[in-house]
């Protein structure tokens, strides 16, 4: 049938290559600070 250029419009043929950020050293998590205190 006539269904891919349907899913194609919606996007749902296009992988979303999006993926979790690797943790650094030095953070607790890939973007988030340990607790900072200026104090």
């Amino acid at each position: 049938p006539t269904l891919r250029p349907v899913l194609k419009k919606e996007g749902f043929l296009t992988r979303d290559s999006r993926v979790v950020e690797r943790k650094k050293y030095g953070r607790r998590k890939a973007r988030r600070s340990f607790q900072f205190s200026k104090r």
